[in-house]
């Protein structure tokens, strides 16, 4: 576990740049697992991920699929930093309207110690989600069966 034991997340809400983000203290990814995990999600559009969902070349249930994929019908860009705890290296994936990514090293460095930042870059029709009543119903309707505390930054 590192220096980081305590298992939380965190979601800070930025006005001026109209971003939600999620951060977790768990065991984070390396470059390969953010290539691996979501470089398929960002390569599929709608249609083709719709499709392979249809005729089963797609499983949702399991640690990434449909949950990481919504992030693209609220989002317009959609930033994940993460640290693995068996990396050396911190990494930024980024993708754009879902139909590409980009991975680089961090240059700020190790910002994390371990775990993983979702950063949603919001559309303008989807800026409800800047508001913290509205986030913090949503977090509490939906996170009920959630074992680590999750904080909603005031």
């Amino acid at each position: 576990m590192g220096d980081t034991r305590n298992l939380e997340i965190r979601v800070e809400i930025n006005d001026e740049e109209k971003y939600i983000q999620f951060r977790d203290t768990g065991i984070g990814m390396s470059k390969a697992e953010l290539i691996q995990n979501l470089g398929t999600i960002a390569k599929t559009d709608t249609t083709s991920y719709l499709s392979a969902l249809k005729e089963g070349k797609i499983n949702l249930i399991g640690q990434f699929g449909v949950g990481f994929y919504s992030t693209f019908l609220v989002g317009k860009k959609v930033m994940v930093i993460s640290k693995s705890n068996n990396d050396e290296k911190q990494h930024i994936w980024i993708s754009e309207s879902a139909a590409s990514y980009s991975v680089e090293e961090d240059p700020e460095g190790n910002t994390l110690g371990r775990g993983t930042i979702v950063r949603i870059y919001l559309k303008e029709d989807s800026l409800e989600f800047l508001n913290r009543k509205k986030v913090a119903k949503l977090i509490k309707r939906y996170s009920e069966f959630i074992d680590f505390p999750i904080y909603l930054h005031q």
